[in-house]
């Protein structure tokens, strides 16, 4: 197989949560130019709708679903309507996300769960019904969870963010913990650590501390539009076939200072 075939992905179908916008969307976007079929999936139709439109435009075949993953009752019909319009899914994206900003000594209960509930919960009930019904019969799979550097550290001073520090470090050991029962069923398990994107999410900690993670990146940037393209392509491609439970941090090099 030459390397151009290792990486292509030409027929496969993409499950990417999150992928109205931001990095799910420029995921989407990078496994669509590759040959995937994507379904993405988020809670609000008008960002999906205009996710559509990108992708379309751009020649990639996508479905839209609304769906809300904190509402675990309805994981199981969004793997149905995958399912019923393809068959199968091959490659697995757990990507959306939540966090919430509060010091520990205040931090609401409410906000915990929602935390938890997203990041931790919901991957590993999609990754269990996704696993059950097509990759484990089927001998076959790529699940990558977009875990973040902030699962390997502390919070930087003025970013008060227990809740998603923890959540994503759970994230990365249930990637290693999933990856050490399912590599029988040759199912790749690996997660994505993004560093600072420019984002929703972001937008209100960035307006802050720009200048600072800026300066204390080897790299001296945030991550850009295209930035994690190449890692989604090589986790879900043959290329990597023989790597499973491993992290990759997308982050100018931020957690090596």
């Amino acid at each position: 197989m030459s390397v151009k075939d290792l990486f292509q992905l030409d027929g496969k179908i993409a499950l990417i949560t999150g992928g109205s916008r931001g990095l799910g969307l420029q995921m989407a976007e990078a496994l669509g130019e590759m040959g995937c079929r994507v379904a993405i999936t988020a809670r609000k139709a008008n960002e999906l709708d205009e996710a559509k439109a990108h992708l379309q435009s751009r020649g990639i075949e996508v479905r839209t679903i609304i769906n809300d993953l904190q509402r675990f009752e309805g994981i199981p019909a969004l793997v149905d309507e995958v399912m019923s319009a393809h068959g199968h899914i091959d490659i697995l994206i757990n990507n959306a996300g939540a966090t919430w900003g509060a010091p520990a000594e205040d931090y609401p209960d409410e906000a915990w769960h929602k935390v938890m509930n997203l990041n931790v919960n919901a991957p590993f009930f999609l990754a269990r019904e996704v696993g059950k019904r097509s990759m484990i019969p089927r001998r076959a799979g790529k699940i990558i969870n977009v875990a973040s550097v902030a699962g390997l550290k502390g919070s930087p001073p003025g970013m008060n963010a227990i809740a998603y520090n923890t959540s994503k470090a759970a994230a990365i050991n249930f990637t290693r913990a999933l990856a050490a029962e399912w590599g029988k069923y040759n199912i790749n398990v690996n997660a994505i650590c993004p560093g600072f994107f420019p984002s929703k999410m972001s937008a209100g900690l960035l307006d802050k501390l720009e200048d600072t993670i800026v300066a204390s990146t080897p790299l001296g940037r945030l991550g850009r539009d295209e930035d994690l393209k190449g890692p989604v392509v090589f986790l879900a491609s043959e290329a990597s076939r023989h790597i499973t439970g491993q992290y990759l941090a997308v982050d100018g090099g931020s957690i090596i200072v």
